[in-house]
């Protein structure tokens, strides 16, 4: 087998992120899914995982560099006749067990002295061959070998009306990827609720399936109605005349507008729940509508409304 140095493509003074990098790069490449037309694509993938294993252990590394192991990993003289510490245990029908940063677990010998290998997440490394490609642990085929990965899932953010998570409506959504989806809104959709698209993801790079897209409903800001939690708040504008003698108002909430009774000699400031008239929440109702008193005066000035004033000042001084 070639000098690992070579088979990774740096130098001897490399150093343990320089060797991670160049591993990650070439397993990407040479990996026997990425090259299933190449016969000689798995013993590549063999090679260089050797040279990974033996890099990559400050032990294995300084062995090799006193001539003290071969580029397989074997000793050079007698003495050396096994591993110490973080070496490989023999096993029935070869090694198994490395301990170090590598994504192997066992291997054996074939025709011609080709070595065959089987992928297993290692102790100080790679937690699966996945993390390789980005894309989250491989599983195996039937045949042995490791199936496609879906691609990657993305995830969106749906700012939707008070109305629409109410009432529920249909929204289109842009997807990252430049697809437009129609997606329904349920009535009573709360904020936060998120919604799978199965297939609709990123593609696979290696012809697996789609990953998935998932919606997250956020409700957006209301020209009138403010969230207070499930609740809303609102400020009415109630007449002065109404406010002293008393009236019906009709006060607009997110189903259409209902009439409000406001008792006389009712203040700024005070605050009538309507219950039921707010935002869904987790018991399968809604929240309350807060409606604020904000007393109005007439558009123009009145005289007869001033001197009451000041008989009313006068009376109250």
């Amino acid at each position: 087998m070639r000098d690992p140095y070579d088979v990774l493509g740096v130098s001897k003074t490399a150093d343990e992120a320089e060797i991670k990098r160049a591993y990650r790069k070439l397993a990407k490449k040479l990996h026997p899914d990425a090259n299933a037309s190449d016969p000689k694509a798995q013993d590549r993938f063999a090679e260089l995982n050797t040279a990974h294993e033996i890099l990559s252990d400050k032990e294995k590394r300084g062995q090799f560099d006193r001539g003290e192991i071969d580029a397989e990993g074997k000793p050079r003289a007698p003495e050396f006749s096994g591993f110490g510490g973080g070496g490989p245990r023999r096993g029935p029908g070869g090694f198994s067990g490395f301990d170090g940063d590598t994504i192997f677990e066992s291997f054996s010998f074939g025709p011609e002295g080709t070595r065959r290998t089987s992928s297993r997440g290692g102790g100080g490394g790679f937690e699966d061959i996945g993390d390789i490609f980005g894309f989250g642990r491989q599983r195996r085929s039937a045949g042995g070998g490791f199936a496609p990965q879906p691609g990657a899932d993305m995830e969106i953010t749906l700012p939707v009306s008070f109305e629409e998570a109410t009432q529920g409506a249909s929204k289109r959504v842009g997807l990252p990827n430049g697809k437009q989806i129609d997606i329904k809104i349920a009535p009573g959709t709360r904020e936060g609720h998120r919604m799978r698209l199965k297939g609709q993801g990123e593609p696979s790079p290696m012809g697996g399936p789609a990953g998935d897209a998932y919606v997250t409903i956020s409700y957006a800001t209301h020209p009138v109605f403010e969230r207070d939690g499930d609740d809303l708040r609102q400020s009415l504008d109630v007449p002065l005349a109404d406010a002293v003698l008393g009236a019906k108002v009709r006060v607009p909430t997110l189903t259409g507008a209902v009439e409000l009774a406001i008792p006389a000699w009712t203040s700024g400031g005070r605050t009538f729940r309507l219950r039921g008239k707010g935002l869904p929440n987790a018991t399968g109702g809604h929240g309350d509508l807060l409606a604020r008193v904000n007393v109005v005066l007439p558009a123009e000035k009145n005289a007869e409304l001033e001197e009451l004033m000041r008989k009313l000042k006068g009376e109250a001084a």
